[in-house]
């Protein structure tokens, strides 16, 4: 018997089959702050549950995908829009509902289990400064529109591509019945949209929604009131393969899931890109706080 199960993990290592082993879980993460905290504190949850984790984090979106499929990656957590989009070319628009079972339908039929999705939804969304949001009575994309409708003075500040592209900010204004002159909007790299909003450069400006300088900088996000932006929702997706090795690491897994919405996640951000608080540090505290250390 050992001697099959040696040859048969032998077979498997030089076809790049991976066996799913109880226990024995590889986790894997892109390459920003975001993921990194969340491989980092699924690691440490991980490995204080008993598993031998294997942390490998860092990798570009689309190599993390096929490493997953390939059987090298076990376990990481995607973004619903990103495997919408990106990995099975699905453009229609969808209800964040609707966009979290259409992944999972199609992942599945590739050997990955979407679990239960947190409420973190790291999407576009638009943000004004608290102070001025709340001065104005803006609290929603409508009352933005409202606003500009109104001649109330507002500028913005967009990062040229979802200014150009066809999801972007001409559909933003037709959907939400508004429209701002081109001399309204400036157009800038992303991070300098957050400098110019922090420095009342602007009033207005595009952010994504988790952004650890949201909370730094005091903005208010702006309710999406009539659905325009799509689902960014963060989920854990494991191979089924593994899953099926260790069918407690759903529940697990769920638990630490429904720990995360937005305004969590944009903090944890802030404390690693702000505070420079290391990952690892943020991602402990963040554990033990909520009893899973």
């Amino acid at each position: 018997m050992k001697t099959l199960t040696t040859t048969l993990t032998s077979i498997a290592l030089a076809s790049g089959i991976s066996l799913a082993n109880a226990n024995e879980i590889s986790v894997g993460g892109k390459n920003f702050t975001e993921q990194q905290i969340l491989s980092t504190m699924t690691t440490q949850y991980l490995d204080n549950l008993g598993y031998d984790v294997d942390n490998r984090s860092g990798m570009g979106s689309a190599v993390l995908r096929q490493a997953q499929e390939n059987g090298q990656i076990d376990l990481y957590w995607e973004y619903t829009g990103t495997s919408l989009i990106n990995y099975n070319d699905i453009t229609e628009s969808l209800s964040p509902e609707d966009t979290y079972q259409r992944v999972k339908e199609l992942d599945a039929e590739k050997g990955l289990t979407w679990l239960e999705p947190s409420d973190a939804n790291n999407t576009y969304a638009l943000a004004m400064r608290e102070d001025d949001a709340e001065e104005r009575g803006i609290e929603t994309l409508s009352d933005l529109a409202d606003a500009v409708n109104n001649e109330e003075d507002l500028t913005f500040a967009l990062n040229a591509e979802f200014y150009a592209r066809e999801d972007g900010w001409r559909p933003l204004m037709e959907a939400y019945d508004f429209r701002v002159g081109r001399g309204d909007v400036s157009r800038m790299d992303t991070g300098l949209v957050y400098q110019a909003l922090r420095d009342e450069e602007v009033d207005v400006g595009l952010v994504f929604a988790t952004d650890g300088r949201i909370p730094a900088f005091n903005f208010h996000v702006l309710e999406d009131d009539q659905g325009f932006f799509p689902a960014y929702a963060l989920a854990p997706v494991v191979r089924t393969e593994t899953l099926e090795a260790n069918p407690e690491l759903a529940d697990q897994m769920n638990k630490l899931s429904a720990l995360l919405n937005d305004a969590t996640m944009a903090e944890l951000n802030a404390r690693v890109d702000v505070e420079r608080v290391s990952i690892e540090d943020v991602a402990e505290s963040f554990l033990e706080d909520n009893g899973l250390l």
